[in-house]
């Protein structure tokens, strides 16, 4: 079926353009090269380019490269399996014939069950389709630089797009891989459905909002799949003036005016992706979900699994966040129980959860909570395949051919070293709260290390720290570093500042024995923390350029 429609899209190219027999005047274009692929841009700018998403195509070619060996590995496990229970199977009959018997280890001796990962993919099989394609760079450098690909269906709405695409097909010589085609997105995947066609590889990266695609090519990925999803939008995402629209799109609120504002819109677009996912009795699994310069990116892998998709509602959480001091609370919108019944076997108690966690006012400063979301609960990342990405990074690429190949070890690095705990704080903002002068990341770790929280880097934002503390802890270490270092006289304070408030809040840290514990000094914690910061890597980007930033839509 794939192929019947693979030949439909050929033949259809050839008929609507002539490119195959039209020399190309390379002089009328301006040559750009990225990775194994080299673009005829216009001179004209009639098609959508942005130099600066190189970081987003190389990472996107690395993460594809890695999944392709997971999915191998996994596919060498179930022949293994089908094998062991084949063979288990002719055992069990006792009397089988000594033809049976030397087929079975004739089939062993021959390899029935490959002995390496490299061995199972004899031809190519990857199916890709770029949804929004623009000039056809990513998926030429698809074509060119993953092992394994099959088809990369490079389609765009825009004629000129099409055009410029056929003619970068051409002048890459990857004809026989990469399908020009001019169609809708949403249209493609629907008569793809209906054609029974999918792809291991959906890749979406529209101008804006991913918000219009996702329902199709939540119908159009393969079992096990990864979808690549890019949401340029950060004003509504990320932004303080668009909540309204924020909801309208992603069906939730993000964290306005707050420093993890960047990883609640990473939460808010995996929520979108996983309700989206449940209709069709389907499940998300992130497998990198990062924050970079003006956009969010997020690779997820999908399965079909009903089971799954009742852990939905307790993955999925409503924040409080205080307009005053900044600290928040999660509650998670389900609860799960173990129970067990009376003859011993376990099962899984789906119920409502209970809350909320914290009064109307914040319990630290007095100022109101705001609520946000429902966003995304669970990690952001799969450290495994983190960690496959980053080897892959390593040994396989070249930085002149990877450009971005440092700054994707950095980010990733931080990314792995993430804790799993929903949102950062940012201590230059706590300490504007309180009105004193900013402790070093080194101080506030080794405080919070000595009461026996975790920390870590994000690679969201600089100089800030994901926690397992409470706000109770964080809040008890920020003033204890103030009253010790006589960082402020408390009595100057204006007595109606947040500031003040928590200084004077004796209920913060009552009832537990943190001043017998608490410390400054270089603990564990810290350790750990100032090994990572020692490491030399890009952990985030520098302006490359003058006017640095996304481009405005082509016209």
């Amino acid at each position: 079926m794939f192929r019947a429609a693979f030949q439909s899209l050929k033949s259809k190219i050839g008929r609507k353009g002539t490119l195959h027999n039209t020399p190309i005047d390379v002089s009328q274009f301006k040559i750009v090269q990225e990775g194994d692929a080299k673009i005829l841009f216009p001179n004209e700018e009639t098609v959508f380019y942005n130099p600066i998403q190189q970081f987003n195509r190389d990472l996107s070619v690395t993460c594809i490269k890695a999944l392709d060996e997971l999915y191998q590995e996994e596919q060498l496990e179930r022949r293994k399996l089908k094998n062991k229970n084949r063979k288990r199977k002719t055992e069990d009959v006792g009397d089988e014939s000594s033809d049976i018997v030397k087929k079975r280890k004739l089939d062993e001796k021959q390899g029935s069950v490959p002995v390496s990962v490299g061995e199972l993919s004899t031809k190519p099989y990857i199916k890709i389709l770029e949804a929004l394609s623009a000039t056809g760079l990513r998926a030429i450098r698809y074509a060119k630089e993953i092992p394994n690909v099959k088809t990369v269906v490079a389609n765009d709405l825009l004629p000129a797009a099409v055009e410029s695409i056929k003619r970068n097909v051409i002048y890459n010589d990857v004809s026989d891989k990469v399908v020009p085609n001019l169609d809708d997105a949403n249209l493609l995947m629907y008569r793809n459905k209906g054609n029974n066609v999918k792809y291991h590889i959906i890749d979406l990266d529209p101008y804006g909002t991913v918000t219009p695609f996702v329902d199709a090519s939540m119908q159009s990925i393969e079992d096990g799949g990864m979808m690549l999803v890019t949401c340029t939008d950060l004003s509504v995402l990320a932004g303080n003036g668009y909540p309204e629209k924020c909801f309208a799109l992603y069906g939730g609120v993000n964290m306005a005016g707050h420093d993890a504002t960047h990883e609640s819109a990473l939460r808010l677009v995996l929520n979108l992706l996983g309700q989206s996912a449940a209709k069709y009795k389907k499940t998300i699994e992130p497998l990198i979900s990062l924050s970079i310069d003006f956009y969010v990116r997020v690779f997820i892998r999908v399965k079909t699994s009903p089971i799954e998709v009742k852990n939905l509602q307790s993955n999925t959480m409503v924040g409080y966040m205080c307009s005053g001091c900044g600290s928040y609370h999660t509650q998670p919108l389900g609860r799960q129980q173990e129970r067990e019944t009376k003859k011993g076997n376990k099962f899984t108690k789906f119920s409502l959860a209970q809350g909320p966690p914290v009064d109307r006012h914040c319990s630290y400063c007095g100022s109101v909570h705001h609520i946000v979301g429902p966003m995304y609960g669970g990690p952001l990342h799969n450290k495994e395949f983190v960690d496959r990405v980053l080897r892959i990074n390593k040994e396989d690429h070249k930085d002149d051919t990877y450009g971005t190949r440092k700054r994707i070890e950095g980010m990733l690095t931080l990314a792995k070293n993430e804790l799993s705990a929903p949102f950062y704080f940012t201590p230059n903002s706590l300490s504007s709260v309180l009105k004193f002068q900013v402790p070093t990341l080194k101080a506030v770790v080794a405080g919070l290390g000595s009461l026996g929280f975790e920390c870590s880097l994000t690679h969201a934002k600089a100089s800030s720290l994901k926690t397992n503390a409470s706000w109770d802890a964080i809040w008890y270490v920020m003033k204890k570093y103030c009253i010790d270092n006589n960082l402020v006289n408390v009595e100057k304070m204006n007595k109606n500042g947040n500031g003040y408030k928590i200084m004077t809040n004796d209920s913060i840290g009552k009832d537990k024995d943190w001043d017998e514990k608490i410390s400054f000094e270089p603990n564990e914690y810290s350790g750990k923390f100032e090994k990572l910061r020692k490491l030399r890597i890009v952990r985030y980007q520098e302006n490359p350029t003058k006017n640095w930033g996304p481009k405005s839509r082509p016209q």
